[in-house]
C-alpha cells in the first residue's frame, strides 16, 4: 500500500467497548487497516468508562489517560451526562504522552476542541503535520438536540477556556494540514466556509464480515426463530430517533401483526431510553418489541442480526455518513432511512434504499408496508446495495486512501 513508515496516533474523545459508537468502529477499523500497512497506529484517548493504562485488542494499541471536564461546581449527574455525549474533556496526560511518542509521523485527531488543541499543539512541537477527521455533526446537529448536550454545564465557569487559548482550540481546523469529512454535505460546507485542503471520505465496512455471517445465532439467542422482523441498529438517543420507529411500527403492526421490531445498542441518552419505554409501554408493543443495549462491537451476534432481519431501518434526526447502512447492505439486506444529512449522498433512494423524509411517521409507515409486500422490491435493493458496497466501501480501499491523504501532506510539507 505505502512506502510510509513510522507512528500515526490517532486522537479521540473516548474508546470503550461497553458504550460503543460509530466513531469507535471507524477509528478502530481504520487503525488494523494502517497496521497492515506498515504504520503503527496506537488511539489515545481519556479514560471515560475506562481505567488509565494501556491496553491492546486485536492487535491495536489503546493509551487511555485521566482527563477533567473544566467547569467549575459540576455534579456527579451532569458529570455522567457530559461521559455520555457531549462535553469537552481536558487531558494533560494525553498532551504530554503525544509529545514523547516515538517515530511519530503525524497525528490523526478524530476530535475537536479541546483535544483537537491538544492534538495541534503537540503536532508543532514535534514538527509534524496533524489531520482532523470530522465525524460528522459539527454544523448539523439540530439546535434542540445541542440545547440538551451543553444543558449540564450552562451556568457553570469553564475555567478550561484558557486551556483551549494555550491550545489553540479554535485554530484546529485552520491550522490542519487536512480535513477528512465522512459526509459529502460536510465536506461540502467547510469548503463553503474556507476551509482548505477538505476530502470527503466515507467510512468503511468489512464486506465479508457480514454477507458471510449466519442468521440462525441470533434468531436463537432471542427466540426469533419463526418470527420476521425489523431491526435497527444505533447508540439510543435524541439524535437516533428510535421514538419515530416506534409510532411507525405501532401502525406497521397493524397490517403485519407477526412481526417484530428489535433495536440494538448502547444508551447513551437515559431520558430518552426511559420515554422510549413509555411509548412502547402506551401502544402496547411490550410484547413486540425487543432492546437489546449490551452486544459490543466485536459480538458475532451483530452481523447475525443483521443477517436475519427482514429490514434495517435507521430513523436519524441528524447523520452525517450512517456506516450502519453499510453494514446492512454488506449483509444484504434491505434499507430504510431517513432523507437527510449525508445519506442522500452516498445511496440511491429506490435503487439500494428507501428513503423517507425527517419524523414524518406515515411515510415511514407506508415504505416500510411497502418493503414487507414487495418481492422484487426487497431482492432489487439488497443485490444494488450489495454491489455498491462491495465496490466503494471495503475498509482496504478506505485506507488506500487515507494513506494517499497522508503522502500528500508529508511530501508538501518536505518541500518548505
Amino acid at each position: 500500500m505505502s512506502n510510509l513508515t513510522g507512528t500515526v496516533a490517532h486522537v479521540m474523545r473516548r474508546f470503550t467497548l461497553d458504550k460503543w459508537g460509530g466513531t469507535e468502529t471507524v477509528v478502530f477499523n481504520l487503525s488494523r487497516e494502517l497496521e497492515k500497512a506498515g504504520l503503527h497506529s496506537p488511539i489515545y484517548c481519556t479514560d471515560m468508562f475506562s481505567k488509565a493504562g494501556e491496553e491492546t485488542i486485536e492487535g491495536i494499541t489503546l493509551r487511555r489517560f485521566r482527563y477533567v471536564f473544566p467547569w467549575l461546581g459540576l455534579s456527579e449527574e451532569a458529570k455522567a451526562k457530559l461521559r455520555l455525549k457531549g462535553g469537552s474533556p481536558l487531558s494533560l496526560p494525553l498532551f504530554f504522552s503525544l509529545l514523547f511518542t516515538k517515530d511519530l509521523l503525524l497525528i490523526h485527531t478524530h476530535v475537536g476542541r479541546r483535544l483537537g488543541g491538544i492534538a495541534r499543539t503537540a503536532a508543532k512541537i514535534r514538527r509534524v503535520p496533524y489531520v482532523i477527521h470530522v465525524h460528522g455533526g459539527r454544523h448539523t446537529v439540530p439546535q434542540d438536540q445541542y440545547d440538551a448536550m451543553v444543558a449540564p454545564v450552562n451556568g457553570k465557569f469553564e475555567w478550561g477556556k484558557a486551556f483551549g487559548f494555550l491550545f489553540g482550540s479554535r485554530k484546529v481546523f485552520d491550522d490542519a494540514s487536512a480535513i477528512i469529512c465522512v459526509g459529502q454535505s460536510e465536506a461540502d460546507e467547510m469548503r463553503a466556509r474556507g476551509q482548505k485542503n477538505v476530502h470527503y471520505l466515507p467510512n468503511g465496512v468489512y464486506v465479508d464480515h457480514f454477507a458471510e455471517a449466519d442468521p440462525e445465532p441470533f434468531r436463537k439467542a432471542y427466540g426469533l426463530e419463526e418470527t420476521p422482523f425489523v431491526l435497527c441498529l444505533s447508540r439510543i438517543d435524541f439524535q437516533k430517533n428510535q421514538r419515530l420507529l416506534v409510532k411507525s411500527f405501532a401502525e406497521f403492526k397493524k397490517v403485519h401483526p407477526e412481526w417484530k421490531l428489535v433495536f440494538i445498542g448502547p444508551v447513551t441518552v437515559e431520558e430518552y431510553h426511559r420515554q422510549m419505554l413509555d411509548d412502547i409501554e402506551r401502544l402496547g408493543l411490550s410484547d413486540s418489541v425487543l432492546i437489546i443495549p449490551g452486544l459490543r462491537p466485536g459480538d458475532p451476534l451483530l452481523p447475525s442480526a443483521y443477517r436475519a432481519a427482514e429490514m434495517f431501518v435507521l430513523p436519524t434526526s441528524n447523520e452525517p455518513f450512517g456506516i450502519v447502512i453499510l453494514e446492512a447492505w454488506a449483509a444484504k439486506t434491505p434499507v430504510i432511512a431517513t432523507r437527510i444529512g449525508g445519506i442522500p449522498g452516498f445511496t440511491s433512494n429506490n435503487e439500494n434504499i428507501l428513503l423517507f423524509e425527517n419524523e414524518n411517521a406515515d411515510m415511514l409507515t407506508g415504505t416500510m408496508n411497502q418493503l414487507a409486500d414487495n418481492r422484487d422490491l426487497q431482492d432489487r435493493l439488497t443485490a444494488n446495495g450489495f454491489k455498491e458496497v462491495s465496490a466503494q466501501y471495503d475498509w482496504s480501499a478506505i485506507a488506500e486512501r487515507v494513506v494517499k491523504i497522508y503522502e500528500e501532506i508529508l511530501t508538501t510539507r518536505s518541500k518548505r
